[in-house]
């Protein structure tokens, strides 16, 4: 069977060659030309539809490459001007922070270093920062630390060109203070779970409402009187306890500080009048 198949195909082109000769003999075509062409023409249609098919496809396939090529570089291009957007509005919110710093410094009535962190330490037991001002700069223990917006903390370690900040809460913190509405006194004391509390009196209860803005009081001699520390947001009912607890909303942000003042000198104004509260700040 095998052998069958070859010996066809052999006779096929044998008689294809033979009708091609007769066709060359008779000076034309003639019919066996004709009907030889009768067969392969179809087979040439054929085959140049697949050799534009082909050149086709290949066509396509460049455009396809190019045009990948070219989203590439595009994305490529976005992606950095994205970078360059976000570098800028970085750069911008910078200046707005030292901007606001700044203005802070040349309003009080006080000598101020500025300072910018440099670490954080956000322990159980432990919330403080570190700036790159230390005993080299003058700061010395118990330094009052503030940021635009208020009262930070204090300066409870120092090093040769490093300081430590206690903050504001936490949990060994306390400072003396008072309701700015009513001059209530107390006390603003740091929780171990970060939160803010003021304690107070039992008898003073009425002279503390949820809005009121809390500032430290002066006494002690470590921080200014007037340093803004936070709104009360909750007042807890104690019942017949000595003290009662309210829950105060920091006015300081904590975790996104970068800049702090660090307050060098002293005074015994009221420091209130110089920083901007907006409304439920």
């Amino acid at each position: 069977m095998r052998y069958r198949k070859y010996a066809v195909l052999v006779s096929v082109l044998l008689v294809s060659l033979l009708l091609l000769s007769l066709g060359t003999r008779g000076g034309g075509i003639g019919r066996p030309g004709e009907l030889l062409a009768f067969f392969i023409t179809p087979l040439q249609a054929a085959l140049s539809k697949v050799q534009s098919s082909a050149f086709g496809a290949w066509s396509a396939y460049l455009d396809w490459k190019n045009a990948r090529r070219e989203n590439q570089a595009l994305r490529d291009e976005l992606e950095r001007l994205r970078i360059q957007s976000l570098q800028v509005e970085d750069i911008e919110r910078e200046n707005l922070r030292l901007r606001g710093l700044l203005a802070l410094r040349d309003r009080l009535p006080l000598s101020t270093l500025a300072g910018e962190v440099i670490a954080k330490e956000w322990g159980g037991w432990v919330r403080s920062v570190t700036v790159n001002r230390g005993r080299s700069d003058g700061i010395v223990r118990l330094t009052p630390a503030i940021v635009p917006e208020g009262l930070l903390g204090r300066v409870v370690e120092v090093r040769a060109r490093a300081a430590v900040i206690q903050l504001l809460n936490d949990p060994s913190s306390a400072v003396a203070v008072m309701v700015q509405r009513t001059r209530t006194a107390g006390v603003a004391e740091g929780e171990p779970g970060g939160a803010v509390r003021l304690k107070f009196m039992a008898r003073d209860g009425g002279g503390v409402q949820v809005g009121d803005l809390i500032v430290t009081s002066g006494l002690g001699g470590v921080f200014p009187k007037g340093l803004p520390v936070g709104r009360v947001i909750a007042v807890e009912d104690k019942g017949s306890a000595l003290f009662h607890y309210a829950r105060l909303h920091p006015v300081a942000d904590f975790a996104r500080v970068e800049e702090v003042l660090l307050l060098t000198g002293q005074t015994a104004a009221d420091l209130l009048p110089h920083f901007s509260l907006e409304p439920g700040a």
